[in-house]
């Protein structure tokens, strides 16, 4: 049901959800680190705190990305969502420093945890419940829209869920065994965990915002599908990025040179649709060429 709406209407939607899912989960979370003084329950809103930051990010850089090329940005606004989860991950990462710090001082100076300690075992549970239901519909919306910023905002989630897993433990440790250095321990190892997490999500956006090529398994598929048209003798000089909201692919193709003007075209127009099917959302441009003309090319330089 959730694929029948359209793709920015589905994208507008799922980060609206995730903006009111953090506000209410960071909200219930300091409330409950107030009445337990839990440094995993801290930690634990800390990070729900940036993801009421992230959740914002998105949801601007879902709309920017949405909006149609124009004199200026003639390829779309699509990177917006790659910025969108780089200011994320950088979010992310410096709570995950930050949080690091605090842990390790709780660590050398431990504090047991307040009797209430039921308590944050009950918000945490509800939290990972929340953020599981949160994950299972961003995961059907990427698999939709391949939509880079709610990619990176569903891998926050599951960093939240990995997290408040490991505060559960250290909750359930102190407050059945009076291990008083449980509590920092899993705030410290969350805190780790989020630095990873978000070392992981720049080097993936990085790919994009550098306009990586697509990966071999692709390129292999695009040239594929280009020499399987009727007509196309060769392909060479293919380049391709992923522009966000769309991946950009172009490649010349070589056809018999006494064909007419009119009939190269008509070749050209079936490679390129041929390409365009293999993904969600692309645009293709190929450049006709008499085949067997001896030129400099791209894939010469590379080599």
């Amino acid at each position: 049901m959730i694929t029948k709406l359209p793709k920015k209407s589905l994208m507008y939607l799922s980060s609206l959800v995730s903006f009111g899912v953090a506000l209410m989960l960071v909200c219930i979370k300091i409330w409950a680190w107030l009445e337990t003084g839990s440094i995993a329950l801290l930690t634990s809103a800390a990070d729900s705190l940036v993801d009421v930051l992230a959740s914002m990010v998105t949801l601007v850089g879902v709309y920017y990305a949405q909006r149609p090329a124009d004199r200026g940005h003639r390829f779309g606004h699509g990177k917006a969502e790659a910025i969108a989860a780089f200011v994320q991950a950088m979010l992310l990462a410096a709570a995950g420093v930050a949080l690091g710090i605090e842990s390790v001082s709780r660590l050398m100076a431990p504090q047991a945890i307040a009797v209430q300690g039921l308590l944050g075992i009950i918000v945490i549970v509800t939290s990972i419940l929340c953020a599981s239901l949160l994950v299972t519909m961003q995961t059907l919306v990427v698999k939709y829209t391949q939509s880079t910023a709610i990619a990176a905002d569903r891998a926050h989630y599951i960093t939240d869920i990995a997290m408040n897993i490991a505060v559960l433990c250290a909750l359930i440790l102190e407050h059945q065994f009076g291990w008083i250095r449980a509590d920092a321990s899993g705030a410290l190892a969350i805190s780790c965990y989020m630095v990873c997490n978000a070392c992981c999500m720049i080097r993936s956006v990085m790919l994009q915002l550098l306009d990586h090529e697509l990966d071999s398994a692709d390129r292999q598929r695009i040239t594929a599908s280009a020499l399987s048209c009727q007509g196309v003798e060769g392909v060479h000089d293919l380049r391709t990025r992923n522009g966000g909201d769309r991946i950009f692919v172009e490649l010349h193709v070589e056809v018999d040179g006494q064909l007419t003007v009119d009939a190269g075209h008509a070749i050209c127009d079936n490679a390129e649709a041929a390409v365009k099917a293999l993904f969600n959302a692309a645009e293709v441009s190929a450049h006709l060429e008499p085949a067997g003309i001896a030129d400099e090319r791209l894939d010469d330089l590379i080599k």
